[in-house]
């Protein structure tokens, strides 16, 4: 059994994505960062930069105690190093799902990230600061347009660098972006929307975070903080 210390946000779907693909048993731990739960002691001992997702392995491959991961990327590579799936074994293989799982981690989720700050939490509204991740948004998703353009998946066949990706392309009317500019990008995302494994996982997500809005205290939970929290 894996327990996901979850909530509904980007990194959040992917291990439930990648969980529904495989059929892997889990359950799943909310954490409602709204609320600042993910400052909770416990969470900590296993996710030290208090952000999530992250699992705990109770069954990790050649037994012995519980592992337990933090870091999206992380996870997905854990995840499929346990299960042999949605990860190539040859090397060349393997380094192209890596170098866009890694791209995801280091370009598309932090610019997208900071888009939606700006662009719908910030109190104040700043110009420059909107326009320039919008454009770097916008720049990331041709980037992944292009890499479309002459295969159905990321790397190829579908994979964790897939899955990194997708869950932040779909709030991409809120960072200011149009699929239809797009093509290439745009039937990628329709056909990994419509996996199976992605409804259900997206469907969980509906039942665990009912209410998504902000308020003045979330707000000051989720961008206040600093080192001494």
């Amino acid at each position: 059994m894996i327990d996901v210390h979850y909530w509904t946000t980007p990194n959040g779907h992917k291990i439930t994505m990648f969980l529904e693909e495989t059929g892997l048993p889990y359950r799943i731990l909310p954490v409602d960062i709204s609320k600042g739960a993910q400052f909770d002691p416990a969470f900590l001992a296993i996710a030290p930069n208090n952000r999530i997702p992250a699992i705990v392995d109770h069954a990790p491959a050649g037994g012995g105690a519980p592992v337990s991961i933090f870091e999206s990327g992380a996870i997905l590579l854990y995840l499929a190093e346990k299960t042999g799936r949605l990860l190539p074994t040859d090397p060349r293989g393997r380094v192209e799902v890596t170098e866009w799982l890694f791209w995801q981690m280091a370009g598309l989720g932090p610019m997208a990230g900071q888009n939606h700050h700006f662009g719908r939490y910030a109190p104040e509204k700043i110009p420059y600061a909107i326009e320039r991740y919008t454009k770097e948004t916008n720049r990331l998703y041709g980037v992944l347009n292009k890499r479309l353009a002459a295969r159905p998946f990321v790397a190829g066949d579908y994979s964790i660098a897939d899955i990194a990706c997708y869950p932040w392309i779909v709030p991409y009317e809120a960072q200011g972006q149009k699929l239809e500019d797009f093509p290439h990008l745009k039937k990628w995302f329709e056909t990994i929307r419509d996996r199976a494994a992605t409804v259900r996982a997206y469907d969980k997500a509906k039942s665990i975070n009912t209410q998504a809005t902000v308020t003045e205290e979330s707000r000051r939970i989720l961008f206040g903080q600093t080192a001494a929290r």
